[in-house]
């Protein structure tokens, strides 16, 4: 009988984002080493395209309006039913859990009732988070405790940058325990547009797109604040912010007194790549301080995927990717600066998108990142 591998997650396809994309390789990565492998996650919110050898077991959830698993009630209401699926059914070789914490404690606990091991995957430090969103000091501390209740337990945990894992060591988890895999995007979705639109001059007429989550953290309203200063000088300037996120909102409010700044709500991977692929310049920005400095998000690899520089806006492993690696431009979270390079923008050269491109077929590759992960999983079998 071939290993059994469990998937507990939130999110899967055919939700959109990076978490769902992320776990989707990973089991695929599992079931070509000869797994079979179990998703339990939530209801799906549109057609399911299945992969074979991956079977879903999918619970009721609570979501908000924006159709996301988001909030601890909305969380407990997947984990609470998540305890009897774990516990039940055929026992696995291992489990793999994704964030919030709570869904980490509930595989810790199973998973020792079951006496398998388990694997945190780790794509961010969820405690940080809760400092940058304001959260009051109780659910600070009931937060940052379970996450390393969580963590603690793993046999290993799947950190996404150095960062990322030196930051959970000094927390208290053996080193011995972490693997470093990394992150990315579909390079077979993200690529170059077979037919780059014509160059723009200078600031005139560019094509500037953002894509991905906006939540508090991430301070996308930057880059609205930022066109508000560019417009007048630039009205042929276009700016598309395509996502979601709790900040969503509040954009739309601030964009609606910015000439060129359209927010047309969450679209497809696919149409992602597409507006990418045709910016003359991408958006990715992290609020410094904010505790997720040590984050390097997906949109710079979905963006250098497509052949479309970086414009990233803020401090941190982010800003000192786009800056060491010459994807772009690193500059203060600051509307001024971002504006300041805006107006110098032009379209990229063919030369500059290739080698764009292979970048991110080196770095940013998530097929790339989901085998080094299954490496980490198969390890424990």
């Amino acid at each position: 009988m071939s290993p059994l591998v469990r998937i507990a997650t939130r999110t899967y396809p055919p939700d959109v984002g990076a978490a769902p994309f992320r776990l989707r390789a990973l089991a695929r990565a599992l079931v070509a080493r000869g797994c079979d492998v179990e998703v339990v996650t939530t209801s799906a919110t549109a057609a399911e395209r299945p992969d074979a050898g991956v079977r879903t077991r999918r619970l009721p959830v609570l979501r908000d309006g924006d159709g996301v698993v988001r909030g601890y009630l909305p969380y407990l209401s997947f984990d609470v039913p998540l305890t009897a699926r774990l516990l039940t059914g055929r026992r696995p070789d291992v489990v793999v859990h994704e964030p919030p914490p709570t869904t980490g404690v509930v595989t810790r606990l199973t998973s020792r009732a079951r006496g398998v091991p388990y694997v945190s995957y780790l794509p961010d430090v969820w405690a940080q988070g809760a400092v940058a969103a304001g959260a009051p000091r109780p659910v600070l501390a009931a937060v940052g405790h379970a996450e390393q209740l969580a963590l603690r337990g793993a046999a290993r945990v799947l950190a996404v940058t150095r960062g990322m894992a030196d930051e959970v060591v000094r927390g208290g988890v053996d080193p011995a325990r972490i693997r470093v895999v990394g992150n990315g995007v579909d390079v077979d979705v993200f690529r170059p547009a077979a037919r780059p639109a014509p160059g723009t001059v200078a600031g005139q007429g560019i094509r500037v797109v953002y894509s991905g989550t906006m939540s508090e953290w991430q301070g996308a309203g930057v880059f609205v604040r930022a066109f508000a200063l560019l417009a007048a000088g630039h009205p042929g300037a276009r700016l598309t912010m395509v996502g979601g996120g709790v900040d969503v909102p509040r954009l739309r409010e601030l964009a609606r007194a910015v000439p060129g700044v359209e927010l047309p709500g969450t679209v497809a991977p696919e149409r992602a790549a597409e507006l990418l692929a045709g910016a003359d310049v991408a958006l990715a920005s992290l609020v410094p301080g904010s505790g997720y400095d040590l984050m390097s998000p997906t949109k710079i690899y979905a963006a250098t995927a497509c052949g479309t520089p970086v414009l990233f806006a803020g401090v941190g492993s982010g800003a000192r990717t786009v800056a060491d690696h010459d994807l772009g431009w690193a500059v203060a979270h600051d509307p001024h600066a971002v504006a300041d390079v805006l107006a110098r923008v032009r379209t990229p050269t063919p030369a500059r998108r290739a080698r764009l491109r292979e970048w991110a077929l080196q770095h940013g590759s998530l097929a790339a990142a989901a085998q080094r992960a299954a490496d980490a999983v198969t390890e424990l079998l």
